[in-house]
C-alpha cells in the first residue's frame, strides 16, 4: 500500500512539471478512452435494440394506415357496383329500358377513380357499357378470367390481376392498366330472370396514388401482391416485370401478418406483412437492416450523454489538475462568447504559460481580424454601390445611334411632326435618366420615363406591338430607385416582340397591397423555359439588354441594396405564353440616398 502511494506521489509530482500538452494527452486521454469505451459500448447496444423497434412501430403504422386508405378505395368500388346493380340493373327491363344513362351518371360521378363500367349477359352479350361503348371483334368476354370467375361464383365479388384495359375499341389508342371487380348479377327481360356479368374498371393510378407517398421515404419501400404472390404494385414494378430486378414475393405470400426477418440476394432485411380483408391483398413493407441506423440523431444525443459522463469521471480522476487546465480553460471558453456579440470583448488571460500565451494571440488575432473585416467591408461596399451607380448611368450607344437615325429618316421623309415628337420623347427620357445626379425620384417620374421609352420604341417598331399603362391612382406620389421600369419593358421590346408582327401586347401594371407597391410588366411574347428564368436573376454572369445596358440582374440587385432581400424582382414565364417581371417595392414616401456624399 506505502509502494503505490509512493508511485502515485511521484507520478503526480512528475505531471506537475509537465505542461498542458502532456497533461492532457495522458491523464484525459486515458480516462476518457476507458470511461467513453465501456459507456459508448453499452449506450450502442441498447440503442441499436430502441432504434429497430422504434422502426418496427413507424412502419406498422405506415402499413395500418394504407391499409385503412385501400380498404376506403376498394370499399368504394364495391359501392359503386352496389349502386349499379341495386339501383340500375334491379330497376331495369332490358326489352323496355336502357340502362346506359344510370351507369354514365355514376361513370361521371367517379370517373377519377374508374376506366368503364360494363354489363354483359352469361353468354357474352354486351348489354351497356360507359364511357366505351363498342367490344372489339375479336374479344370473347366469356373467356376472360375476370367473367369466369364472376359466372362461377354468383355470389361473390371478384378482382381481377393488374391488366391493360383491351376489351373496347379505343380511338384515342390510349390503354388504361386497370383491376378488374366483376360480380354475378341477375337480369330482368321481359319480366323474366337471366344471369348476367357486371364489369367495374378501377384506374390503377388510383392504387399508385396511395403507393407514392409513403414510398418516398427513404427507410425502405412498400409494395402490394394478392394472395397468389402476384405483384400488383410495386414502387420498381417496370425494372421487375422486365426481369432486371427481382422481388422476393413468392416466399412472402406465405408470411403471416407481421414482421420477419429474411435474407434475399445478401441483404438482411426487415418485412413487415398485412392482410387486406376481403380481397386477400398483402401489403408489404421492406426494410434493409442498414438503413435502421442511417437516423444520427439519437446517436448525437448519446454522444452528449457520453460526454457528459466521461466529463465527471475525468473531473473526479483528474481533480489534481482542475486548476491548472480545466479552470483557465473554461475562463477562456467563457470569454471567447463574447466575440461576435460584444464590439471588444475581455479575452482572459490567465493560467498556465501556455493558456496565457494562447490568450493573448487570441486577443491580437480577434483585434486584428476586425480592423481588417471592417476595412474590407468598407471597401466592397463602396465598390458595390459604385460598381451599381455605374451601370445605372450607362446607355446603350445602339440604342442612342438607333433613335437618332430613326429622327433623321423621319426629317428627310418630311414628317416632322413625328420627329419633333420623337425628339421630345428622347429629351424627356434623358431628363429622368439624369435627374440632376440623384438616384431616387417618384413612381410618377419612374413611370413618365417608361411611357417615354415606349413612345420612342413606338415609333421605331411601327406596327410591331401597341402598350397598355394601368396605374393605381394616388401611386406617383411614392419614392423607388430610377432605371428599373424601362430595362424590363426593354428586354419585352428586344425579346417579347421579336417575331411578332402586329400582335405583340406589352402590359404596364403599377398597385399597392398593404405596405407593398408592386409594378408589373407583361408581355405576350416568345416566353421563356424555367432553367432561363432561373439564370436572369442567379447566374455570375450578368444578363445584359440589346437596349441601355441595364440588365434586369442589376436592377434586381439595386432594389435589394437600397430596400433589402425580401425585395425585388420575380419573373414568371411560360414558352409560347408571354412574360411577366414584377417589381417588388416598400410603399414609402423617402428613401436615403446611397453613394452620395452629404
Amino acid at each position: 500500500m506505502k509502494f503505490i502511494k509512493e508511485k502515485w506521489e511521484q507520478f503526480a509530482a512528475y505531471i506537475n512539471h509537465k505542461g498542458m500538452q502532456f497533461v492532457i494527452s495522458v491523464s484525459f486521454t486515458i480516462v476518457a478512452t476507458l470511461g467513453m469505451g465501456f459507456i459508448g459500448i453499452f449506450l450502442y447496444q441498447g440503442y441499436g435494440r430502441a432504434a429497430e423497434n422504434m422502426v418496427l412501430n413507424d412502419n406498422q403504422q405506415i402499413l395500418n394506415q394504407v391499409e385503412i386508405n385501400l380498404n376506403t378505395y376498394i370499399r368504394n368500388m364495391m359501392r359503386i357496383s352496389d349502386a349499379i346493380y341495386y339501383n340500375v340493373i334491379k330497376n331495369t327491363d332490358l326489352d323496355e329500358d336502357n340502362m346506359s344513362q344510370e351507369m354514365n351518371l355514376l361513370y361521371e360521378v367517379y370517373k377519377d377513380s374508374l376506366v368503364g363500367l360494363a354489363c354483359f349477359t352469361g353468354e357474352g352479350e354486351m348489354i351497356s357499357s360507359v364511357p366505351m361503348g363498342n367490344l372489339k371483334e375479336n374479344v370473347d368476354v366469356t373467356q376472360q378470367s375476370w367473367f369466369i370467375n364472376a359466372r362461377d361464383k354468383m355470389e361473390n365479388l371478384h378482382f381481377s390481376d393488374l391488366h391493360v384495359q383491351n376489351l373496347f375499341e379505343n380511338s384515342s389508342n390510349r390503354y388504361y392498366r386497370v383491376i378488374s371487380l366483376s360480380r354475378g348479377v341477375e337480369l330482368t327481360r321481359s319480366g323474366k330472370m337471366l344471369e348476367g356479368i357486371l364489369l367495374v374498371d378501377m384506374d390503377f393510378s388510383g392504387i399508385r396514388q396511395l403507393f407514392t407517398k409513403v414510398n418516398s421515404q427513404e427507410m425502405g419501400y412498400v409494395y402490394l401482391m394478392d394472395s397468389n404472390g402476384k405483384i400488383i404494385y410495386h414502387p420498381r414494378q417496370n425494372l421487375i416485370f422486365s426481369d432486371m430486378i427481382q422481388e422476393n414475393n413468392d416466399v412472402a405470400k406465405m408470411y403471416e401478418d407481421g414482421s420477419h426477418r429474411e435474407t434475399f440476394n445478401g441483404e438482411d432485411r426487415m418485412v413487415v406483412v398485412k392482410t387486406v380483408g376481403y380481397t386477400g391483398w398483402k401489403i408489404v413493407s421492406v426494410m434493409p437492416m442498414a438503413n435502421f441506423f442511417r437516423d444520427f440523431s439519437r446517436i448525437r444525443a448519446m454522444a452528449v450523454v457520453i460526454i457528459i459522463l466521461a466529463i465527471f469521471v475525468m473531473i473526479f480522476a483528474n481533480q489534481f489538475v482542475a486548476v491548472r487546465v480545466v479552470q483557465p480553460l473554461k475562463s477562456l471558453e467563457d470569454s471567447l462568447k463574447g466575440i461576435g456579440i460584444y464590439k471588444e470583448p475581455q479575452i482572459y488571460i490567465g493560467g498556465s504559460p501556455e493558456i496565457q500565451h494562447l490568450g493573448e494571440t487570441i486577443r491580437s488575432m480577434v483585434e486584428q481580424l476586425r480592423k481588417l473585416t471592417d476595412d474590407i467591408v468598407k471597401e466592397q461596399e463602396e465598390k458595390r454601390k459604385s460598381e451599381l451607380d455605374a451601370l445605372q448611368s450607362q446607355i446603350n450607344p445602339h440604342f442612342l445611334y438607333n433613335t437618332l437615325d430613326s429622327i433623321m429618316w423621319m426629317v428627310e421623309a418630311e414628317k416632322y411632326e413625328d420627329a419633333i415628337s420623337m425628339v421630345q420623347a428622347l429629351s424627356r427620357l434623358f431628363r429622368i435618366s439624369l435627374s440632376k445626379g440623384k438616384n431616387i425620384i417618384t413612381i410618377g417620374e419612374e413611370l413618365q420615363h417608361a411611357q417615354n421609352y415606349v413612345d420612342i420604341q413606338k415609333y421605331r417598331y411601327k406596327n410591331k406591338f401597341v402598350s397598355y399603362f394601368d396605374i393605381e391612382e394616388g401611386i406617383e406620389k411614392y419614392k423607388t430607385i430610377k432605371l428599373i421600369i424601362q430595362p424590363l419593358i426593354e428586354n419585352a421590346i428586344y425579346y417579347g416582340m421579336e417575331y411578332m408582327d402586329g400582335d405583340g401586347e406589352i402590359h404596364v401594371r403599377a398597385y399597392t397591397k398593404g405596405e407593398d407597391l408592386y409594378i408589373e410588366v407583361e408581355d405576350n411574347g416568345l416566353g421563356m423555359q424555367k432553367e432561363q428564368v432561373e439564370s436572369l436573376l442567379t447566374d455570375d454572369t450578368r444578363i445584359r439588354s440589346k437596349g441601355s445596358g441595364i440588365g434586369i440582374r442589376n436592377v434586381h440587385q439595386r432594389i435589394q441594396l437600397y430596400f433589402g432581400k425580401k425585395y425585388g424582382l420575380e419573373i414568371k414565364s411560360e414558352p409560347d405564353e408571354g412574360t411577366i417581371v414584377r417589381i417588388h417595392l416598400p410603399k414609402t414616401e423617402s428613401v436615403e440616398e446611397k453613394g452620395k456624399e452629404n
